[in-house]
């Protein structure tokens, strides 16, 4: 830039102006193109050439683009000087970046490794490691399991290769929809796993693949059973069960006297309860007859949680037809006795059957659904042309889409598997055997209670529980429930037909299946009914000295050296038997 060019640049300058100035009005203007600026206080700016001193220090500035950048363009606001400084470009190839962008590149891969080091360290701890405080736990409850009795009938121990199976990296796979229609990708050995276990289901329970069909993935029974009612109802259809205090389930909607809607199937349904005979604890079909014939049941459930005895399920089928319901067992609680033909099966007569799979079938915790396929039987006592041979059942599509998507995600895949794994087991010789010891047991039980003068609802069992009505005694479920627990006995208080039990259940429910998991036999259960009639006189005796009140007995219980005493030979009994799956 030369001399002569520099003196035509305009600079803008800022000069200041006395306090009292008058406010004046200044313009520049080229043609009909003008500046203007009114102002009544703030002082005129007028437009300056740069002086000769001026324009050679520009030029001098101008003639070095390197210094420009370094020190940056000066220029003046209101009579300060001001620097705007430009950020100068990295030479890339200069020895000292390459250094420095080379350490930074060797920090950021330590960082990166630092970090995978971390995860890998927290992913790989074991348990008493990563969670003290769970794992302490979860201690107690090992030791808890071992030092005690189980008498819970729903309740049983798995095999070590089921806990594998659920402790496995199975749980790590999401796979909503069925074997072959998956709605994510990377499913195919999943696929195999679940039909696989659809498989030994079927041959588990001696099922016909072309009549029978299977869904394993209901989280568990209560699932199970609403997904039926929902694949097969609409809202506000009728179902028809066991009255809970008959010994059914809450899931076959169970309704309080009150009319207080418990279970979400009389939530979503209408339920009309059937209910045993009040003097001999068997189900009184001729009553459950009149009653499916007026209410006409959608859907008529047999199966229940407390009943002793075996189920008529010939006379289910002829009232079902006679109604027009379809016909559904929940056999969760006998299942283990069906598969080993230790009990009438409900496939002969039933079009839906539901199970745990748990309980006596000694697999994980969940749910099963088998439903009828093929062509439809044509109903007795009808004739010929009522009724369309080649008439179908329309339950597998039905009942499957209502347990996914209707009411689930996607299945535990480690549970389908370790269910695989019981149910392999459930069709062996040695599973029959072990069911055989499961029935003597329950009736060895009944015997010696009975024999002991103890009032067991129907007198006796045909299957894996008994129901025992404390009431004769003067005690309550509850209370003798909370007695056997203090000394490491668990069993369930259990409403008695006629009793106020959802205030104060007058029985409770004992089972064999646990115990004989761990090796009891008959011998075994004399001496269980010996620990529990010693539980029953201690309730008693706190019972009469404190009183009924809850607050009073439990307070009475904490300085009963019986106690302590029953709970010694208890888990002296107990600790006898091994622990299937643990480490001792």
């Amino acid at each position: 830039m030369d001399l002569s060019q520099a003196r035509s640049t305009l600079s803008l300058g800022f000069h200041h102006h006395h306090q009292n100035s008058p406010s004046h009005h200044t313009s520049i203007g080229d043609n009909n193109n003008s500046i203007s600026r009114q102002s009544s206080s703030t002082p005129s700016i007028p437009l300056q050439l740069l002086d000769d001193e001026s324009v050679a220090t520009a030029v001098d500035k101008s003639s070095n683009d390197e210094m420009k950048d370094e020190e940056g363009e000066k220029f003046k606001i209101l009579g300060h000087e001001m620097c705007l400084k430009r950020k100068r470009e990295v030479d890339s190839s200069s020895s000292s970046t390459s250094s420095s962008k080379k350490g930074v590149g060797v920090s950021n891969e330590q960082s990166l490794e630092t970090r995978r080091a971390a995860v890998r360290a927290w992913s790989n701890q074991p348990l008493s490691v990563a969670d003290p405080d769970i794992h302490e736990i979860m201690e107690k409850e090992k030791q808890r399991q071992i030092k005690g009795i189980e008498l819970i009938a729903s309740e049983n121990f798995v095999c070590k290769a089921v806990m594998e199976a659920l402790g496995s990296h199975l749980t790590n796979k999401y796979s909503e929809g069925a074997p072959g229609a998956r709605y994510y990708v990377g499913n195919q050995y999943i696929d195999q796993i679940e039909l696989l276990c659809q498989q030994r289901a079927l041959t588990a329970f001696h099922l016909d693949t072309d009549h029978w069909g299977v869904n394993v993935q209901p989280y568990s029974c209560t699932s199970a059973n609403f997904a039926v009612y929902t694949g097969l109802l609409m809202p506000k259809d009728r179902i028809m069960g066991l009255d809970s205090p008959s010994g059914g389930h809450l899931s076959h909607g169970y309704c309080t006297p009150s009319g207080k809607k418990v279970s979400g199937a009389s939530i979503f349904f209408e339920s009309f309860p059937y209910k045993v005979n009040p003097y001999t604890g068997y189900i009184d079909y001729d009553k459950l007859e009149d009653r499916a014939i007026d209410f006409r049941p959608k859907i008529l459930i047999c199966g229940g949680s407390s009943y002793p005895r075996e189920w008529d399920y010939a006379r289910f089928r002829q009232i079902a037809d006679k109604c027009g319901a379809v016909l559904m067992c929940d056999m969760a609680h006998i299942s283990g006795l069906v598969a080993a033909k230790e009990c009438i099966s409900p496939f002969e007569y039933c079009d839906v059957v539901t199970s745990t799979t748990h309980k006596g079938l000694r697999g994980p915790r969940g749910g099963i659904v088998f439903y009828r396929k093929g062509l439809k039987p044509r109903k007795r006592g009808t004739l010929m042309n009522q009724v369309d041979e080649n008439e179908e059942y329309d339950l597998e599509e039905r009942i499957n889409f209502a347990v996914f998507p209707s009411l689930q995600g996607g299945p535990h895949n480690n549970h389908i598997a370790a269910l695989a794994i019981a149910l392999k087991q459930v069709a062996t010789p040695e599973y029959k055997a072990y069911m055989q010891q499961v029935k003597r047991n329950a009736q060895a039980l009944a015997f010696a209670l009975t024999r002991r003068k103890c009032r067991l609802v129907t007198g006796g069992t045909d299957n894996h529980l008994v129901l025992w009505d404390l009431r004769n005694l003067g005690l309550t479920g509850k209370t003798f429930e909370k007695v056997c627990e203090m000394c490491h006995i668990s069993l369930n208080k259990s409403a008695i037909f006629g009793d106020n039990g959802a205030i104060s259940p007058g029985g409770v429910r004992i089972g064999t299946p646990a115990m004989t998991t761990r090796g009891c036999i008959e011998s075994d259960f004399e001496t269980i009914a010996d620990f529990l009639l010693r539980a029953a006189q201690i309730a008693s005796i706190v019972q009469r000295e404190h009183g009924k009140l809850q607050k009073d007995f439990l307070k009475g219980l904490q300085k009963k050296k019986d106690i302590i005493d029953l709970r010694n030979r208890v888990e002296a009994f107990s600790s006898q038997f091994a622990m299937p799956a643990f480490d001792f």
